[in-house]
């Protein structure tokens, strides 16, 4: 296991980048603490994969520095860094049985033979292939064979750190479900440092100790899954975390209330704002009602997911979500929606500010 500790670390593919749009990966500077598990969470093409191969050493940064416990390792090569890689597709052998390919890093280490049969039959039974052991590779689906890819990464109990580029990417459903489980109980059993690159919000939430949300080749905000549902660091953060995602509203801030549209919203807290204002409230946070105070707003439909109803709104020509519980009565007439103070957040150019005070209730 190891610290990892990026500083100053950019890198562009271009030969000769002139700006900051010329970067893949943006200036990055942050230690990975020994032992915990990362998820790496964005859109595709948001510079995830760069950064995990920046830490592997598929490639070597166009500036900055890699560090394993405070080891420059920046140009070491892949295999002088005592890591384990899967990638997003299958790299088995096909020659090989799955016994063989399990055992496969652990043989080139030179290890006990029987510390490699009990090591091969332990994680022949996390990924469920226990009694397939002796089959070749060769005419095993693409799932099978990514969990042979899996297993090869966690038969290693020696490693630095354990990366996984979208590995459940040809894994069926249900079988996601279990990997992950297994892949949790495996960083808790030994405290391995893992990263785990996903676009899946619910891959990264339930795996991570820690979600690195990443937006446009910069990392936006580092948090547990908690801090980035309930203070998202940036409008991204909002959007891409959450099932429906934050709502924005664009909106002028004054001291302690923000004026979107013709309604002034009580903030809870004063706010010191510049730039480009608006206010996030997740759809929990929003409050319909008939008359009153709020923004003028129309029900447009009612999606019952089991455990709660999503309620789409149409708030001067803007689509937002709300959520009601499955017994709340949703009146027809509903012309009016409100926000709960404690659940509203303050963003200036994208960017989640600090309440210059709070405000006694």
């Amino acid at each position: 296991m190891a610290k990892i500790t990026l500083d100053n670390l950019a890198h562009s593919y271009s030969p000769n980048p002139k700006s900051e749009d010329d970067f893949a990966l943006k200036e990055l500077n942050h230690d990975w603490a020994d032992g915990e598990a990362y998820a790496l969470l964005g859109a595709s093409g948001c510079g995830k994969s760069t950064l995990l191969n920046i830490i592997s050493g598929l490639l070597i940064p166009s500036q900055g520095r890699v560090l394993f416990d405070d080891k420059d390792v920046t140009t070491a090569p892949t295999a002088d860094r005592n890591i384990a890689q899967v990638f997003q597709f299958p790299v088995v052998y096909d020659t090989m049985t799955v016994r063989e390919n399990l055992a496969f890093p652990l043989k080139n280490r030179g290890m006990d033979k029987a510390e490699i049969t009990r090591l091969v039959q332990k994680v022949g039974a996390m990924i469920g292939m226990e009694t397939e052991l002796d089959r070749k590779a060769r005419g095993l689906t693409a799932d099978a064979k990514q969990k042979i890819s899996l297993g090869r990464g966690m038969v290693r109990e020696d490693v630095n750190a354990l990366l996984f580029d979208e590995p459940l990417t040809v894994i069926d459903p249900h079988m996601k479900w279990e990997l992950r489980t297994q892949l949790k109980k495996l960083h808790q059993d030994f405290g391995h440092t893992m990263i785990y690159v996903t676009h899946d919000q619910t891959e990264a939430l339930t795996f991570a100790d820690k979600v690195v949300v990443m937006h446009d080749g910069r990392v936006v905000q580092i948090g547990t899954p908690q801090e980035l549902f309930e203070r998202p660091a940036h409008t991204f953060v909002g959007y891409f975390i959450g099932s429906p995602g934050m709502n924005l509203f664009d909106a002028q801030i004054d001291g302690a209330k923000a004026r979107v549209g013709q309604t002034h919203v009580d903030l809870g807290a004063a706010y010191a704002a510049h730039g480009k204002t608006q206010i996030g409230v997740r759809p929990e946070f929003i409050r319909m009602n008939v008359g009153g105070d709020g923004l003028p707003a129309t029900i447009r439909r009612i999606e019952d997911v089991g455990r709660h109803r999503i309620v789409r709104l149409d708030v001067d020509g803007r689509a937002i979500s709300a959520i009601a519980n499955e017994d709340d009565a949703i009146s027809s007439d509903t012309d009016r929606i409100t926000f709960d103070p404690a659940g509203i957040n303050v963003y200036a150019d994208d960017w989640r500010i600090e309440p210059s005070e709070r405000v006694a209730q």
